[in-house]
């Protein structure tokens, strides 16, 4: 394992402001990171948690205020600068080249390129430490060939490998297994222990009490409090994130059934229907291994298991953009198995991917285009009044911002306006405009994968509030996610998925969370 540049562990920033036009991303914000200790930031997607950390790592300049490693202030231009001084930093969103392999990955941008000449040295080490921390993952893979959770992975053992004095993890176990955090957590506690020094950005309250020494919250680019995480509840913590009382079904360990009428009241003719699908991928592995699956008007069919296990193939197989080997999908009695995705949306199919930034959103169009995306040339969504946004092939302008005007409002996306780019939104407001764009066409069905990932407690409830309300609609929900906790609490039944098969389904009030966990585990 390579070691950057010696440097003290101690950090202080002091007065930090980064300005993007006229929104104040940190506003004088002061933080201090001691040698050996987990710090803990909280706050709301879009009080500046990452543009701080960003900062620090070399990403962004500051407008104004002092940086200071090891008692001795410094000027970061570049990533290089930062891990020269010894700090480095696991993004939430990935840094991967997917037509290369994880150790080719692991090698970029590191000082000496003639460590490609030795990728297979490379290969081996990375092999052992991702044993070592139960972080498996193949060194030689593609990882255009990982699922999501396997290339978070990959994003950690870079930092590991690289043995950054000062580390800074963004959202770390976003996209893990509880047995998989509790391995990283585990893994932190040693380093730690050996003198590093981490600033933790998690919105689970449960593993930032578990691991950090201190807190500091955020709100609206502010600091707001820095407080022992040993003296400090997860109930104080969520207040001040959100800046009021939230509800207790967005903090940690909370399962509440899905209060809604019991699986016998409802309609039993299933609105969606999938009977022996099977996917097989470019290099003729079964992902999905003859699913079949009903889902009935107004209710939320959660599936629960280890990301990796046929998840992102059950939703885009539904959703059209990946082909069936074999087997049917039907919506309302019509099979469209082999329907374009743009038949499947007007024939009442939504669909929320699980990676907003590479298959939801076009990151370059404004938030006007992106929600108004799947209805541009058959005039407005359902929900929206007022004129047609397209006629006779022609996009309105001013309609098309009148309409976003109202889904920004419904949906609570903060930003500057409807002609703001997606790209500079958080990543919570992205997800809420993901929604809107699914729910304001009143689907019929809604497949939804990850709808939370990586947001803060405030962004939760209010996701899980809308999902909520779209199936007391009458809406059928398929909830994809690999937060049981997640699935626990909004589903009326439970699918696990294990190995590209539905090894059960079970009605939430009769799920045993002992033989759930054994099922995704494939027992």
């Amino acid at each position: 394992m390579r070691t950057s540049a010696t440097a003290s562990a101690a950090v202080q920033l002091r007065d930090i402001t980064v300005r993007f036009g006229a929104v104040v991303a940190n506003d004088a914000v002061s933080l201090d990171l001691r040698a050996g200790e987990v710090h803990a930031l909280l706050g709301e997607n879009g009080a500046g948690k990452t543009t701080l950390m960003r900062v620090l790592a070399g990403l962004i300049r500051p407008d104004s205020g002092q940086l200071t490693i090891g008692g001795r202030p410094v000027r970061l231009r570049s990533v290089a600068d930062a891990t020269a001084a010894g700090i480095g930093m696991v993004h939430q969103h990935f840094m991967l080249v997917p037509s290369m392999t994880v150790a080719e990955n692991v090698c970029l941008g590191l000082p000496s390129r003639r460590i490609f000449s030795d990728i297979r040295g490379v290969a081996r080490e990375l092999a052992e430490l991702s044993h070592r921390y139960g972080l498996e993952v193949d060194p030689r893979a593609k990882v255009a060939q990982l699922s999501v959770g396997q290339q978070q992975r990959v994003e950690i053992l870079k930092a590991v490998y690289r043995g950054a004095r000062v580390l800074v993890l963004d959202e770390p176990t976003a996209v893990l297994t509880p047995q998989e955090t509790d391995s990283l957590l585990e893994v932190l506690r040693a380093m730690v222990a050996r003198g590093t020094s981490m600033v933790f950005i998690s919105h689970k309250l449960r593993e930032v009490m578990a691991i950090a020494d201190r807190v500091t919250v955020m709100r609206r680019g502010r600091r707001v409090a820095t407080l022992p995480a040993a003296g400090s509840s997860a109930a104080q913590l969520a207040s001040l994130m959100v800046g009021r009382d939230v509800t207790a079904a967005s903090l940690p360990d909370s399962r509440p059934a899905a209060g809604h009428e019991p699986a016998g009241t409802r309609p039993t003719a299933p609105v969606l229907r999938l009977e022996r699908a099977r996917v097989v991928d470019r290099q003729g592995v079964v992902r999905l291994d003859g699913v079949t699956l009903d889902l009935l008007p107004g209710e939320i069919l959660g599936v629960a298991g280890v990301d990796g296990n046929g998840q992102r193939e059950l939703a885009t197989a539904i959703a059209g953009t990946r082909r069936l080997a074999s087997g049917t999908v039907s919506l309302r009695g019509r099979d469209i198995s082999y329907a374009a995705p743009a038949s499947r949306i007007a024939a009442g199919l939504a669909h929320v991917p699980e990676d907003r930034q590479q298959a939801g959103l076009v990151m370059d169009l404004s938030i006007a285009e992106n929600a108004l995306l799947e209805v541009a040339g058959r005039g407005s969504p359902p929900g929206v009044t007022g004129p047609p946004i397209a006629r006779r092939g022609w996009l309105d302008r001013a309609a098309m911002r009148a309409a976003t005007r109202q889904l920004i409002a419904g949906y609570d996306i903060r930003c500057s306006g409807p002609d703001q780019k997606v790209r500079q939104l958080s990543g919570g407001n992205q997800q809420k405009v993901l929604l809107a764009r699914a729910i304001a066409r009143k689907p019929a069905v809604l497949v939804v994968s990850q709808p939370t990932r990586g947001l803060d407690i405030g962004a939760i409830e209010y996701v899980h509030g809308q999902l909520r309300a779209l199936r007391d609609s009458g809406c059928a929900i398929l909830l994809i996610s690999t937060e049981l906790d997640e699935v626990l609490a909004l589903s009326d039944r439970v699918a696990v998925l294990f190995g590209g098969r539905v090894t059960a389904v079970t009605d939430r009030a009769e799920v045993r969370i002992d033989e759930l966990g054994l099922r995704m585990a494939g027992r």
